[in-house]
């Protein structure tokens, strides 16, 4: 953890150790040790980290089945609710998973929570809170302990350890003892060697390891706290630094802003005029479709002024008749004694039946010849004696 700026809170105030830190944790009530801090942390030589006090601490290890799993964060307090004397709603529950199933939990009470928060608020953002005997180097079947003045931190499992004054070590200890396997070393980082290990239960005296140093010494052997049981969750996580963010970019947001309010104000203005254009030439478009049709509703004005043009002008239908009719008369009238007696026209294959009264078939022929002779195509589809003349009936197109 050399790359770690650890700080505790030492006789109420905030304080820290600063890399090679020999003469134990340095106030942060000092200007030049606070800005030494925010200088590392800026620079990202240390990532801060605060030592939860221990006292305030509960450590518990939990095992959980598959089950309980989905809804753990929110079973939590309850499951634990038998073991705590407090209630839990007034109680801050953290976990980490060590293990499928198998949880480290720390309890802190919502007072002590908010007593760190105003404590760290004059301090570079401390992203992570772990108790302080998961601070300690830990090895399977080994306890480790540092004696400070007149405290002490305990580390005797994974996510098992306390702080406590120095005068209830032997008592606190000889509890862990009896609830657990004897360990088989014991480390102490303290300054009075004789002293120190005569806190141990007389049968871990012998296992004693003993090292001089404190906290900072201890947390040097580490690479990082194992397991990560970080109090910043839930109520008490990370917030996005929302503050920051609006006093380094609120020119922009408010520059942003007035640009937005003159674009929606030009936009206005623009869809005001575009409007009464439009209410305009509505209004000329009705008035020019009232001199052509001075009555009747006005629904679709385009529309009804086409049906209106439509049926005043001739269609392809009309114009085809008319041009087989004119060739087809010019014929019969050279004729006197031909008379057309009905006339039957399909638009659709732009042909025409008539039927005729000539004197003799010669003379049916004969008109029959001459529609040929102009450009069109006659076919007699019957004839019949109709008294002294004959009736013919001849289908008439344009030759194809």
């Amino acid at each position: 953890m050399q790359n770690t700026a650890i700080i505790r809170r030492i006789d109420g105030e905030p304080a820290w150790y600063p890399p090679g830190a020999t003469e134990g944790a340095r106030s942060l009530g000092h200007e030049t040790e606070l800005a030494a801090l925010r200088a590392a942390v800026a620079e990202r030589r240390q990532v801060p980290i605060f030592a939860v006090p221990g006292e305030d601490v509960r450590l518990l290890p939990l095992t959980i089945t598959a089950p309980e799993k989905r809804h753990f964060a929110k079973s939590l307090p309850f499951m634990l609710e038998e073991e705590l004397a407090e209630d839990v709603d007034d109680l801050h529950f953290a976990s980490s998973e060590v293990a499928p199933l198998e949880y480290a939990v720390a309890v802190c009470s919502d007072d002590h929570m908010r007593e760190y928060e105003a404590l760290l608020s004059g301090l570079p953002d401390v992203g992570q809170w772990i108790p302080e005997p998961l601070l300690l180097p830990w090895q399977a079947n080994e306890w480790c302990l540092v004696l400070e003045d007149d405290s002490a931190i305990v580390r005797t499992g994974r996510c098992e350890g306390f702080s406590v004054e120095r005068v209830m070590v032997p008592a606190l200890l000889a509890a862990a003892l009896a609830d657990t396997t004897e360990p088989g070393a014991v480390v102490i980082y303290g300054q009075q060697q004789d002293s120190d290990i005569e806190l141990l239960p007389a049968s871990l005296r012998s296992k004693a390891q003993w090292r001089r140093g404190d906290l900072y010494a201890a947390m040097m052997l580490t690479d990082a706290p194992e397991p990560a049981l970080n109090l910043r969750q839930g109520d008490y996580a990370r917030r996005l630094p929302l503050q920051r963010w609006w006093r380094q970019s609120r020119v922009a947001a408010a520059l942003f802003g007035c640009a937005l309010a003159l674009h929606l104000v030009a936009t206005g203005l623009d869809y005001r005029q575009l409007k009464e254009q439009n209410l305009a030439l509505r209004g000329a478009r009705e008035a020019s479709f009232r001199q052509v049709i001075p009555r009747g509703a006005i629904s679709d004005v385009e529309k009804q002024l086409r049906n209106q043009l439509n049926g005043l002008t001739g269609s392809g239908a009309v114009s085809g008749f008319a041009s087989l009719m004119e060739r087809v008369g010019r014929v019969v009238s050279t004729r006197k004694s031909t008379d057309i007696v009905s006339i039957n026209y399909n638009a659709k294959s732009d042909e025409m039946r008539l039927n005729i009264v000539a004197a003799d078939y010669g003379e049916v022929e004969q008109v029959r010849e001459g529609i040929n002779e102009t450009g069109l195509e006659a076919i007699m589809e019957n004839s019949s004696a109709q008294g002294e003349r004959v009736r013919a009936r001849l289908r008439v197109r344009d030759r194809s």
